[in-house]
């Protein structure tokens, strides 16, 4: 099986399970590796340099991005940026491996433009936005006015479901995983 330059993103709005997915999809595909991005953010505690996150500064981040060295990027909140480096998709695809993208709506239709070829989008919708909405509640992170920026986000991200490869309901986790499998078991055969 050749898996030179095949790529996989997951994305969905906040509170949809993606990430769950994603770590379950590493577990399950020894050839898959997870694709660390690059951000301006400080790290939180439990979060690891180089496994969880590139950690960089936002005036060097601002300087790869005129070097044209993003996959995609963006700024998620004023002055915060995350991005895909195309060093770190390369350095999976050395590694003979297939890339795992867990990014958001926006990023994940940037890398469908780029890499148009060998790609495959799985877009985790919550199986409301009442349950999403109940979901971000439960982490208990989020103020009432955060709470209603990010709902209003995901039902604005949830109209690009159509932009993606498949679509996977998260209405029951090990149900969403078995699907999510089958989708990548296939894409991986090809």
């Amino acid at each position: 099986m050749a898996f030179f330059n095949k790529l996989i993103v997951i994305t969905a709005p906040s509170g949809a399970g993606k990430t769950s997915i994603t770590r379950y999809l590493l577990k399950t595909f020894p050839q898959l590796c997870f694709s660390v991005s690059a951000a301006t953010r400080q790290p939180r505690g439990y979060e690891t340099p180089g496994v969880d996150y590139y950690f960089i500064s936002e005036e060097e981040f601002k300087e790869k991005i005129h070097q044209k060295e993003f996959a995609e990027w963006e700024m998620v909140y004023e002055g915060k940026y995350y991005g895909t480096l195309k060093s770190e998709l390369q350095r999976i695809w050395n590694n003979h491996q297939v890339p795992l993208l867990d990014i958001d709506v926006k990023g994940a239709i940037h890398v469908k433009q780029q890499y148009p070829e060998s790609l495959l989008t799985i877009f985790i919708e919550p199986p409301s936005i009442a349950e999403l909405k109940r979901r971000l509640e439960s982490r208990g992170t989020e103020t009432a006015e955060s709470l209603q920026a990010r709902v209003n986000k995901a039902s604005y991200e949830i109209s690009f479901k159509d932009q993606f490869h498949c679509s996977v309901i998260n209405d029951d986790f090990e149900k969403a995983c078995v699907e999510a499998e089958k989708i990548v078991r296939e894409f991986l055969a090809r």
